[in-house]
């Protein structure tokens, strides 16, 4: 006996090979792979040839461990711009770069060389420091690439690269030739850890204990000079320091010459807390007790902090009175000199500040106003080395390391009577941002760049060709800036402002040489334009080991002699460069000399409409936007961006910055093998780069979560498309359905809003937005109500391949309009939707929708009719709840709905009186005209539609299947389905 077909059958559900698990740990790579072989990237650029270029450098990332999540979001920011500008029809080639000279690296490779490294030559020990940055170049290459990250991976830029050495060291002659460079003795930040220099961006302050101690020091010139009041008086300054260790190298004492300086008469330290004093008691009392000079703001606090009892002032003068003034050294036979300077400050301490001119910037510029020593004493590793003792035996600190020095000399205070007061202090302290350890300040002889050197302003402005100098041109180039967060552009303002002298050098090994021949006599270098040319072409052959492998000799001019001296002897400088000012020079290293940026860029230079952004975090201003900056103008009159964005930091849910020791870090690459690598685009998607934001596995599973809603919406959006050929079934514009008409215009809206998101950099505003028209606009409401078209019209019909054309066109605009930041699932789904002519095979390769492309009217007018038409419809919704929850009702479609309005409200019903009922999903609804918008909802009249489940005035046979609709059986006979009859019936 034949089986009898389910009616069932007939219905036209949804049918797509677009899988609804997603499986993208396994999925992604192969997709990679596919990108691959497709030679994806180089297709990217064959499209882009002749379009406007933008041009997105790449800030790069250190090469010496694998990736963290803080490089995911900067590569994966990056990666949403580079390709939203690309699909926005800019040609936006993204060369990536990698940081790989400097000192972590150095330390690394000298922890595995050990002792060997003693015996070996110096290029051998650089062949063994590329080798360790190429294997992290290598690791976080296929890192990024495997969260989806566009770009010419096989050729990225790297610092160590002969062609990069050459160009670092092509710039630093530019300044050499220009007079920017002089070799002084000046205070760096130093690391006595790693022994080198430090810039001011290679500082990190951290919380450290130190001691704080007050120390007097006696006045030996005339007292009455001051006041006769002090006349015969034993007479002190005290001053206050929280670097014990420095005492050795004081050599002044400094005041303000604008305060008000007191001198104290006080109690010894027993009388404390006696009660007060008669002038004629007093007198008798202090008549030999020592007399303090202290800034008068600040005397009450330095009276309780060094515990002298009660006090009253004898005079006061101002500041300049003590310039000049002489005093004795608290513990080495020493006069210290007084002083003015204007950085004292009434903020803490006693006013006067002692003063070790090789230990401060301040003190250092203090002491050669006034001549005084600035030799240090402290070597490279932080080594005291005693001067001006007098003792029989080595001075107690001599040969100790600074910080292991500071218990010993508060030791020596209080045996000379010296130490007023001592505590422990907790405060913010400068550390090494590499190796963590608390640095000092120490005068060395270093390469700095002068920030005051004389400039010309260049063509193009008001004030071209006038004079100024290179931080006065760096401050206006500042302004020309487009920054993003705004307050980026005061930040970098006040560092350049107030900055200090840039110190180049380093002394290390691994790093661009500071090649410069230095005439042996004087020390000074060898200025010779051909000469630098030379270097630089054997620096482009041989890479920086040819500084070390050629003799002086092959590289010294015939007849060469020092412009200074006339000596024609030379030896070659052992410094490096500053990795600062490595990666900075990479705009001319990169893109002034790539030749896929070079002509865009060389646009850029010549000011045409040419972009060059820069997107990295906000610790950058110190660092690479800083020294990009300052390289930038001294070179070539300008800043080498014309937008910068700031990206904040990555925390854990309770705002704890991520760390291994907290265990709290959320690593990209695990996250990406166990949930993909979508995952991880996902969450940067999600959040607003600009502030701090959380990160974790719990968030990242709520991504995870979003992600597959996503998926499962265009997976709904293709099968309701099977069978649909845009080319002979898309319906015209003019001829869709009203409700089909009001989704484009949606999507219409929501395109217009997302290209303006990108060109913002708004991420989270897409992530959000597409979430909500996804689930809300499309899932929860139009994919809902259409089902009864989709399911039992026939394919052929007018209403069906309206709401097909519309989905049609939702997906090929939703589809690319996520592509940036989900890309790896927008390219499966643009393999699954209706084939169209020329369709391009990477939907990578395609640029965004346009507005007018997706529906051709302005949307404003109709959403707000249907924002109308969905505020009545809310009522309606509302009511059939009401009546479900009293049980006078089941399903939508077993209720039909009287609606009575009056006026503009009628009016719009009647518009809409033909689609009401799919968009409220009942049987039937009926339009009256009323006093006010009411509503009534019935059980629906008529017999239940065996197929379409509908309420319907009439029902019927279809051969053998019963209680089928007239609209039911006309789609069927339109689907050419005969009336089933029943077996060994006639056919």
């Amino acid at each position: 006996m034949a089986s009898v077909p389910e009616l069932k059958a007939t219905l036209q559900l949804p049918q797509t090979a677009f899988p609804m698990k997603a499986n993208l740990p396994q999925n992604e790579p192969l997709r990679l792979k596919k990108w691959a072989e497709m030679r994806l990237w180089q297709e990217l650029r064959k499209a882009g040839a002749g379009r406007p270029a933008y041009i997105l450098h790449d800030g790069p990332p250190y090469a010496n461990g694998p990736i963290h999540l803080g490089h995911a979001l900067n590569k994966g920011l990056k990666d949403f711009v580079v390709k939203s500008k690309t699909m926005a029809g800019f040609d936006s080639p993204y060369v990536p770069g990698f940081d790989c000279h400097g000192l972590p690296i150095e330390i690394k490779v000298d922890e595995q060389l050990g002792r060997k490294k003693l015996e070996m030559p110096v290029p051998a020990v650089l062949e063994a420091c590329r080798a360790y940055a190429q294997k992290y170049v290598d690791l976080q290459t296929s890192q990024f690439e495997r969260i989806g990250v566009f770009g010419r991976w096989d050729n990225s830029y790297k610092t160590m690269s002969r062609q990069y050495e050459a160009k670092t060291l092509e710039a630093l002659y530019g300044f050499l030739e220009q007079d920017f460079v002089y070799r002084g003795l000046k205070p760096v930040y130093w690391c006595i850890h790693d022994r080198t220099a430090l810039a001011d961006a290679e500082i990190e302050y951290e919380q450290h204990t130190s001691p704080s101690v007050y120390v007097r020091y006696r006045l030996t010139s005339d007292a009455a000079a001051l006041d006769e009041a002090l006349k015969g008086r034993e007479v002190y300054t005290i001053i206050w320091t929280t670097t014990p260790w420095t005492l050795p190298a004081s050599l002044a004492v400094a005041f303000h010459p604008d305060f008000d300086y007191v001198a104290l008469e006080s109690t010894q330290p027993t009388d404390v807390g006696a009660p007060g004093l008669d002038s004629e008691t007093w007198d008798t009392t202090t008549a030999n007790s020592p007399v303090y000079i202290v800034a008068a703001e600040l005397a009450p606090a330095v009276a309780a902090a060094c515990n002298l009892g009660e006090t009253r002032e004898l005079a006061r003068f101002k500041g300049r009175a003590l310039d000049r003034t002489s005093y004795q050294h608290p513990f080495l036979n020493r006069s210290i000199l007084g002083v003015l300077a204007n950085y004292v400050t009434a903020d803490a301490g006693t006013g006067a500040v002692h003063t070790a001119p090789s230990h401060g910037a301040d003190d250092f510029y203090t002491g050669q106003r006034y001549g005084l020593d600035l030799t240090c004493n402290v070597d490279a590793a932080g080594v005291i080395h005693a001067t001006d003792w007098t003792g029989d035996a080595p001075a107690p600190y001599d040969n100790k390391k600074v910080f292991a020095a500071n218990p010993i000399i508060i030791e020596l205070l209080k045996e000379r009577g010296a130490l007023m007061a001592q505590a422990n202090l907790q405060h913010s302290y400068p550390h090494c941002w590499r190796c963590h350890h608390p640095v000092i300040f120490r005068a060395t002889e270093q390469w700095f760049i002068s920030l005051e050197t004389p400039m010309k302003r260049p063509g193009g402005s008001d004030k071209a060709g006038s004079d100024t100098t290179f931080r006065q041109l760096s401050i206006e180039e500042i302004d020309k800036v487009k920054w993003d967060p705004s307050w980026g552009k005061e930040r970098i303002t006040n560092m350049i402002a107030t900055r200090p002298d840039w110190c180049i050098s380093r002394q290390r090994i691994w790093g661009v040489p500071i090649a410069v021949l230095m005439c042996t006599s004087c020390q000074k270098p060898l200025i010779d334009a051909a000469l630098n040319k030379k270097i630089v072409t054997l620096f482009e052959n041989e890479g920086a080991e040819a500084w070390h492998t050629t003799s002086v000799e092959a590289l010294t001019p015939a007849g060469a002699k020092c412009a200074h001296c006339d000596n024609g002897e030379f030896r070659k400088e052992t410094d490096i460069l500053d990795v600062w000012f490595d990666s900075g020079t990479s705009w001319l290293a990169v893109s002034e000399s790539d030749p896929d940026l070079k002509a865009a860029y060389a646009n850029f230079e010549h000011n045409k409409p040419v972009e060059v952004l820069y997107l990295e975090g906000g610790d950058q201003h110190r660092g690479w936007f800083h020294s990009s900056l300052l390289t930038s103008v001294a070179l070539r009159g300008h800043a080498p961006y014309s937008h910068v964005a700031t990206a904040g930091w990555t925390l854990d849910e309770q705002g704890r910055a991520m760390s291994k020791s907290l265990g709290n870090g959320v690593d990209p690459v695990d996250i990406a093998n166990r949930m993909g690598g979508e995952i991880v685009r996902l969450w940067v998607a999600s959040i607003d780069f600009r502030e701090d934001m959380a990160a974790s596995e719990n968030l990242m599973a709520r991504c995870a979560e979003i992600y597959r809603k996503l998926r499962n919406t265009f997976r709904f959006l293709l099968g309701n498309l099977a069978g649909f050929t845009p080319a002979t079934d898309a319906v015209p514009e003019a001829e869709l359905l009203p409700l089909d008409r009001y989704m484009l215009a949606k999507t219409r809206d929501l395109t217009e809003k997302i290209l303006g998101w990108y060109a913002a950099f708004e991420f989270h505003r897409i992530y959000h937005a597409v979430n909500e028209f996804a689930i809300v606009d499309l899932s929860a409401f139009y994919l809902d109500v259409l089902k009864d078209r989709m399911y039992t019209f026939a394919p052929t019909s007018a209403a069906r391949l309206s709401a097909q054309t519309v989905l049609w066109k939702i997906a090929e605009a939703l589809v690319r309009l996520v592509a940036p930041i989900l890309s790896f699932t927008a390219d499966e789904v643009w393999e699954y939707l209706p084939q169209v002519e020329g369709r391009e095979p990477s939907v990578h390769l395609a640029l965004f929708p346009k507005p007018e492309e997706v529906f051709s009217e302005n949307p404003a007018a109709l959403l707000e009719e249907w924002k109308q038409v969905f505020e009545i419809r809310d009522v309606a919704l509302r009511v059939l709840e009401e009546e479900r929850q009293a049980k006078r009702i089941g399903k939508g479609l077993e209720a039909e709905l009287e609606i009575a309005a009056s006026s503009n409200q009628l009016v719009l019903l009647q518009r809409h009186a033909a689609g009401l009922k799919e968009i409220l999903n009942v049987s039937r609804v009926v339009v009256v005209e009323g006093s006010e918008l009411t509503v009534k909802a019935l059980p629906a009249s008529g017999h239940k539609c065996a197929r379409c489940w509908n309420y319907m005035p009439h029902v019927s046979n279809y051969g053998i299947w019963a209680d089928v609709c007239d609209r039911c059986q006309s789609a069927l006979r339109e689907m050419n389905v005969a009336p089933p009859q029943p077996e060994g019936a006639a056919a």
